[in-house]
């Protein structure tokens, strides 16, 4: 959070959302992908690690030519990839394209790759509204450099995304795991609210042109604040550490052992780089609050409550049991006595995974301050009672009869380059985007 740490100054960045910048490119060249459910091969990028950082910390995108494969377009850049339908971009309009703007984000040692399938999935339900990124700004060791710096890369790629595509006028963001905290940070950078004096300007200028009626729709649209510039929609997360691996039975593997539970939190650092003290709340930068703390109010020029509030959806999805990795307590804000019993939970034969969705919720209980005396309180209690300030609708996924239940972390998304593995999650995919706003 410290000024160190950030590769765009908020100040910068506040300024620019709104007119959308341009990242610097980079030379082009041809990279050919293949998408689909059922292929074993890829073809893999040749960056060294130490050209691919310089690149994700100089905010330098490389743009490089698109290719059709079957009725999905692709095109590569430096950071990940954008997909769409083939069919909705005409050649005959420079920017016709759809104007739903997804961003996957994947999770710690990951890659665009991992959200492969539910890309696919998303231009073939939703063909003539979504053009989906997946993002790879943070990949693989990438992802031991903390939240923070994750989030501010993630920041400048959706910016560079914005920029390259002047036809998009919505947001979404899909997280998986950690993912969802880079996501949640990127959107308080992104967060741009729409000051009184743009109202009434704006306001103004519809009625001088235009009857009362027009001027009062200006109004309305120009009321809503913005991430990216974009009117934010849906912001889902899949099997993301919301509270944190810091507490009883958040690390799963450790089979809530004490003694494991504290080394963890100890040592944690020296396996996963500064994103360790993060997700143990043992980060302390200048004296302030840990950052996952920070996250669950507005904080200083980052917005992070207020630009959840923004979005019109907010899903927590969870897995209730064998995900070893992340807790169902903190994947989902609960409270252990909050969390669905046994008997209520069922088996939809669409969705046969999903086993208990909580429609919106949210908690209108004031936030205390963590810190008494200097001394740490409940920090887990604090972070759901911040998170909740906005409303959340959890669904509850169980592999508990799959044959991929001890992999249900990666298997929450269907990740394709495992897909002997994981390919039992594809109806969770489906379930998200079959109750996506568009």
């Amino acid at each position: 959070m410290s000024g160190s740490n950030s590769l765009l100054g908020s100040a910068k960045l506040g300024a620019e959302i709104p007119g959308r910048f341009q990242l610097c490119c980079g030379s082009s060249r041809m990279v050919c992908v293949n998408l689909g459910f059922g292929l074993r091969s890829k073809q893999k990028q040749e960056f060294s690690a130490e050209s691919r950082s310089m690149n994700v910390v100089l905010g330098c995108f490389k743009q490089r030519k698109s290719r059709k494969l079957k009725n999905v377009e692709v095109e590569s850049v430096e950071g990940g990839e954008d997909v769409w339908d083939s069919a909705s971009a005409s050649a005959d309009a420079k920017y016709k394209y759809p104007e739903h703007l997804v961003v996957m984000v994947n999770g710690i040692i990951g890659s665009a790759e991992d959200w492969k399938y539910a890309a696919q999935q998303f231009v073939n339900k939703l063909p003539d509204k979504v053009i989906v990124h997946r993002s790879e700004c943070n990949y693989s060791r990438l992802t031991f450099d903390g939240v923070d710096l994750m989030g501010e890369r993630l920041a400048e790629e959706v910016l560079s995304v914005v920029r390259r595509r002047p036809g998009v006028q919505k947001v979404s963001f899909v997280a998986h795991s950690l993912g969802g905290l880079v996501a949640r940070y990127a959107v308080g950078r992104l967060y741009a609210p729409v000051s009184d004096r743009e109202v009434m300007v704006v306001t103004g200028n519809c009625s001088s042109k235009e009857n009362l009626s027009y001027a009062t729709q200006c109004l309305e649209k120009h009321q809503e604040s913005r991430v990216a510039g974009l009117e934010p929609m849906n912001f889902i997360t899949f099997a993301s550490p919301h509270l944190g691996s810091w507490g009883h039975k958040q690390l799963p593997f450790l089979c809530g052992l004490p003694f494991l539970e504290r080394r963890a939190s100890q040592t944690a650092h020296w396996i996963v780089g500064r994103t360790g003290k993060h997700l143990f709340l043992t980060d302390n930068d200048e004296g302030r609050p840990p950052l996952l703390l920070q996250m669950v109010n507005d904080c200083d020029d980052l917005k992070f409550i207020s630009g959840l509030r923004s979005f019109k959806r907010r899903v927590a999805y969870a897995n209730a049991n064998f995900d070893h990795i992340v807790g169902w307590r903190t994947s989902s804000i609960r409270r252990q006595h909050e969390l669905p019993k046994y008997h209520l939970l069922v088996k939809d034969h669409k969705y046969p995974h999903i086993v208990y969705v909580e429609r919106e919720k949210s908690e209108m209980r004031p936030v205390a301050s963590s810190y008494v005396g200097g001394q740490p309180i409940d920090l887990e209690e604090e972070m759901i009672r911040g998170l909740n300030q906005v409303s959340w609708e959890r669904v509850d996924v169980s592999f508990l009869k799959s044959r991929q239940r001890y992999t249900a972390h990666n298997t929450i998304q269907a990740r394709v380059k495992s897909y002997w593995m994981n390919s039992d999650g594809a109806d969770v995919v489906f379930h998200m985007i079959d109750n996506f706003l568009v």
